[in-house]
């Protein structure tokens, strides 16, 4: 869990500061950068799904219950005073090059968790568990193989 140290100049409503040291600690909860990171490698080209096929399997059947969508699925993260590490579980989709994919899932995850957090991410890193087949299906078990 991340903490700050803060101190800020507050703008009043009449569009005056108050300049007075206004000081305190903000906490970034770990849930908030795996949340952060799971948003930025979904939004990268190429990931399929998140998490293994057991993570996946269980977080579809509890999000049809409670109706979510968990963005920490196949997220881990280790968050200090000034850095996180992050580790994510993705499925590719077939055709996208998986270097270029986890390229843009690395660079994402720092910008994003940098830019909300003012964390320093120390490192990303990723394990490609699938590739996904346009034509498979995810309830039959898998892609079908020539005999």
């Amino acid at each position: 869990m991340a903490v700050k140290e803060a101190s800020s100049t507050t703008a009043m409503s009449n569009g005056h500061h108050h300049h007075g040291d206004i000081k305190g600690t903000t906490t970034i909860a770990d849930s908030v950068v795996a949340s952060i990171a799971g948003i930025a490698t979904r939004d990268a080209s190429g990931v399929y799904a998140m998490g293994g096929s057991m993570t996946r399997t269980l977080g579809a059947a509890r999000d049809k219950m409670v109706r979510s969508d968990d963005a920490t699925r196949g997220v881990q993260v280790e968050v200090g005073e000034k850095q996180a590490a992050v580790d994510v579980d993705v499925v590719v989709e077939y055709g996208y090059p998986i270097t270029r994919t986890t390229e843009e899932i690395r660079s994402g995850i720092a910008d994003a968790v940098e830019t909300m957090t003012g964390l320093e991410v120390a490192e990303v890193n990723i394990d490609v568990l699938d590739v996904h087949l346009p034509d498979s299906d995810d309830e039959g078990g898998g892609s079908p193989r020539a005999r």
